[in-house]
């Protein structure tokens, strides 16, 4: 009976050391991929009170803005998964070889007779900044959102083409 015991605890401490080893490895593959996706939203004060008198659970104050950024030969395209917000709430700022996303992400109650048994979408206000990999000509830059991305298109300043120069 205790040979039995023993095997079941060295079987239940194998499988716990399985389970931990997959969680660890799902948050460091979360974390080096989506660092700096991760996004505050900030609310306000008021939105804040009122969300407590009115049975809402605290709403999240952080949330992945997945995004990436490709290069072509002629730009950089960067795009980034924001459902939810309106055209008129983006401000989108380039500075440099940076780029800067902010917005606000409204909260609206369908109906005020329900109650949340999840509330896992971040709602206010927030800023995301992308570095990006080359100077862009911020004159022509262009933006569009449609379906929950935002499409940020940054033509390249310059010939970006691999080049030797000789010495002579």
């Amino acid at each position: 009976m205790l040979e039995s015991l023993k095997e079941a605890g060295k079987s239940i401490s194998r499988e716990l050391g399985r389970a931990w080893e997959n969680l660890s490895e799902g948050w460091r593959e979360l974390l080096s991929r989506s660092g700096e996706a991760l996004t505050h939203f900030s609310h306000s004060k008021d939105k804040v009170i009122a969300e407590r008198d009115s049975q809402l659970p605290v709403l999240p104050r952080w949330s992945l803005l997945a995004g990436e950024v490709e290069e072509t030969d002629k730009e950089i395209v960067v795009r980034v998964e924001v459902p939810g917000i309106e055209k008129e709430d983006w401000q989108i700022t380039l500075d440099g070889s940076m780029l800067y996303l902010s917005g606000e992400k409204r909260f609206e109650r369908v109906t005020q007779d329900s109650t949340y048994h999840i509330m896992e979408r971040a709602y206010g206000t927030f800023q995301r900044s992308i570095p990006l990999p080359r100077n862009v000509d911020t004159e022509r830059a262009e933006a569009n959102y449609k379906n929950g991305v935002l499409t940020v298109r940054l033509p390249k300043v310059g010939d970006s083409k691999y080049r030797t120069i000789r010495l002579s």
